[in-house]
């Protein structure tokens, strides 16, 4: 039997670029390739999609420095027709190649241009199943302000926050941000792997803080401090219903404060990953309660990764859902999935098979 085409689709345009590199070598070691072909397609960070090398060992990180999508002399073109599946390649000089048919896609674009429903609208148009939430659950899960319109509107609690925007700058929002009391977390709306993160103690590094959070996104969210233990839920949507695993935790040391992109990527030994954790029994219930629902309220499909924070006296407060998160073996979703008794490889098929399965369209 003809075995189906996956094409694993990565980097791109955001400042996440290197991280989607580090995600999609982890997915090409996993993937099964006695059941899928496998093509990989790159995306340059001016934009430029191009076939690219389909060896994970190609998609690491080497001396600290994140892998790279670099351009080619051909182009990869997508089908531009609902009900057509095969892939071209055309080149400068205009020179057509078929990269033959490919059934599903599995799209491990960080950030925007990606991450937050672009890819998947792209593909929705041109009827390719892929991975992963749809257009809209995509665009929420990336946009931290309307995540927690969204969240809100679930009956989830979140952190205060006050939003600064271009025509609602940092000296017309200083006093209802100054309300939030200190610390605060300055974060870019729609950016992820913690670029742009902030953690401001005195009101005198307020602006610069926003100022760096604006070099990722023009919209910036402003939330108070909470102070919490750093829990993760990893969320599957299997045939028979939602999947979520025991909670992972995160305990950050030191020179962190928080949960940077150095102390995720590029400084282990600062960082603890504890999965499973212990939690109370009552509040391990609400935390998977939680992440349910902030799945649900967001129209996520597929898989997600939800945190939380849980306060001394117990309470939980979602911080954010992330509809694509970080997929390497070492990665928090794959080990709270491994938690659960799915290995990182059955987690790659599960996933496939069940995009493959998928119906195209609305659903």
């Amino acid at each position: 039997m003809t075995r189906p085409t996956v094409a694993v689709l990565f980097g791109g345009r955001s400042s996440e670029h290197g991280v989607s590199c580090v995600t999609a070598g982890g997915v090409l070691g996993a993937i099964d390739r006695e059941r899928w072909d496998v093509i990989a397609i790159g995306i340059t960070r001016e934009g430029r999609w191009t076939r690219v090398s389909d060896d994970p060992a190609q998609w690491r990180i080497v001396d600290g420095r994140m892998p790279d999508v670099a351009a080619s002399d051909a182009i990869v073109v997508p089908p531009f027709e609902a009900g057509v599946s095969e892939w071209q390649t055309v080149s400068d000089a205009g020179k057509v190649r078929s990269l033959g048919t490919i059934d599903v896609v599995f799209p491990l674009l960080h950030g925007p241009w990606g991450e937050d429903g672009t890819i998947q609208g792209a593909l929705e148009l041109a009827d390719v199943r892929y991975v992963g939430s749809g257009v809209l659950a995509s665009a929420m899960g990336m946009d931290k302000q309307h995540m927690k319109v969204a969240f809100r509107a679930a009956g989830l609690p979140v952190a205060r926050d006050v939003l600064v925007t271009p025509d609602r700058g940092v000296d017309e929002q200083r006093e209802a941000i100054e309300a939030l009391g200190l610390p605060v977390f300055v974060k870019p709306a729609r950016a992820g792997s913690s670029m742009g993160i902030s953690k401001v103690s005195a009101w005198d590094a307020l602006d610069a803080a926003i100022a760096d959070a604006q070099k990722h996104d023009p919209k910036v969210l402003v939330e108070v401090g909470v102070v919490g233990r750093e829990i993760e839920t990893a969320v599957l949507a299997t045939p028979s219903g939602l999947l979520t695993s025991p909670a992972g935790e995160i305990i950050t040391g030191g020179d962190h404060e928080f949960y940077d992109f150095e102390a995720k990527y590029l400084d282990e030994a600062a960082v603890t990953l504890l999965c499973p954790t212990e939690l109370e029994p009552a509040v391990a219930a609400t935390v998977a309660d939680y992440a349910r629902r902030a799945f649900r309220a967001v129209g996520a499909e597929s898989l997600a990764r939800v945190d939380v924070f849980v306060t001394e006296r117990g309470d939980v407060v979602v911080n954010e859902i992330n509809t694509m998160p970080g997929f390497t073996p070492t990665s928090m979703y794959p080990r709270m999935a491994a938690a659960a008794g799915i290995s990182y490889g059955e987690l790659v098929q599960t996933l496939l098979t069940v995009a493959l399965e998928r119906p195209v369209g609305l659903r």
